[in-house]
């Protein structure tokens, strides 16, 4: 026999919903049990088995209503409390409408009234602008460029654009291309980076000023630009070979540097010469001038004697700066040549080993001397022969 079916005597524990006499009610009625929950909780409801009255008139008790409301109030009114941090600015909006800035701290709003975007105003941020570019003489080159930024105006930065940071960026490539455009590759490449970073970072100021972007660019940064992988290697070889025109070039320099006080000091002892030149010259034709002058009243005086001794002197001085006589003779059409210095230059050569015998064996003074006599002798004595000779030989 089931649990629950009538007739099992006066056993009725059976049966969980205490049916009584047999008859069946089902379960307890959902609205009684929560009004009975609120008695309970002295919220109203049913406080004892006669809750007739209360389950005929239903709904909540106004008390109940008020105690929602205010910690409906409660729960909105803190959740109003917001902070920001140090190194942002809050920019509140209410009902999505700018209504104020806000600094660091512990701040309240309204809430579902007021709505709050922070900003990091402190901190630098960066983003970089890259790709291969025109250059003045239509080379393409791959360039880099680092810019870093900061914001300084919220509200522009949040509402005077869509996207103030894509439009930064866009401003950028724009900038960078017109400066690498007006540049040659040699300068982006080598010498002519940093003013390449200069005058990028000024046309970009130039470019984002009528935009009020509420950015500061603080510094942008030219990476090494590269060419194309495909004529690498002869830029590298062209690069190679203007740093080897540098290097020549430091090396003329300190050459120049050691060379050009020797070349001075040439130069002031070439002048210094030509000076004791002219001097000299001078002199010499000043003695000259008073020569001719002390002569002019002698030839004056005897013509022919002058003229003649003049002329012996002339010959005089020439014959004594050479070795080689031609001698006349009359009445033959052939002329005698003396080959003295053939005959002088012998003559030293046969003295030489003498004289270095005669050093080896520690030879007298006076046999040195006399060879000296005899020497000076024979000289004096073909001098005499030779003059002799030409006196004949004029006639």
């Amino acid at each position: 026999m089931a649990w629950n079916q009538p007739g099992n005597g006066n056993n009725n524990d059976r049966d969980p919903w205490k049916n009584q006499g047999g008859r069946d009610q089902g379960p307890p009625d959902l609205d009684e049990a929560i009004r009975n929950l609120l008695g309970k909780l002295g919220l109203g409801g049913n406080k004892g088995n006669g809750g007739g009255a209360n389950k005929s008139g239903g709904g909540m008790p106004s008390r109940g209503i008020g105690v929602i409301v205010i910690l409906a109030v409660v729960i909105w009114f803190i959740a109003g409390f917001y902070t920001v941090k140090e190194a942002e600015r809050g920019i509140v909006l209410r009902f999505g409408q700018y209504h104020n800035l806000v600094e660091s701290g512990l701040h309240w709003r309204p809430f579902l009234v007021d709505t709050v975007e922070t900003v990091d105003v402190s901190n630098v941020q960066q983003f970089q602008s890259e790709g291969f570019m025109l250059t003045q003489d239509e080379n393409v080159v791959h360039v880099e460029l680092d810019v870093q930024y900061r914001i300084v105006n919220p509200r522009d930065y949040l509402f005077a654009v869509e996207n103030a940071d894509r439009s930064l960026a866009q401003a950028t490539d724009s900038a960078l291309r017109f400066v690498v455009g007006h540049t040659t590759m040699d300068e982006v490449l080598t010498v002519g980076r940093e003013s390449v970073r200069q005058n990028t970072l000024e046309l970009l100021e130039n470019i984002i000023a009528p935009y009020q972007l509420g950015i500061q660019v603080v510094d942008v940064n030219l990476l090494p630009a590269r060419p194309p992988e495909a004529v690498k290697d002869a830029f590298d070889d062209a690069i190679a070979a203007q740093e080897d025109e540098q290097r020549f070039i430091r090396e003329a320099e300190a050459y120049a540097r050691e060379i050009e006080p020797l070349a001075r000091g040439q130069v002031r002892r070439i002048l210094q010469e030509a000076q004791a030149y002219r001097e000299q010259t001078v002199l010499k034709a000043q003695g000259e001038i008073a020569r001719f002058q002390e002569l002019l009243p002698q030839y004056k005086a005897a013509p022919v004697v002058t003229r003649e001794r003049l002329y012996l002197e002339t010959l005089e001085k020439i014959y004594s700066n050479t070795a080689k006589v031609m001698v006349d003779v009359e009445g033959s059409n052939n002329m005698m040549y003396l080959p003295l210095d053939k005959i002088l230059e012998k003559q030293r050569a046969t003295e030489q080993p003498a004289r270095s015998e005669a050093q080896g064996t520690n030879s007298s003074p006076t046999r040195s001397s006399n060879n000296n006599e005899s020497s000076s002798s024979s000289r004096s004595n073909n001098s005499v022969r030779t003059s002799d000779r030409f006196n004949d030989g004029r006639g």
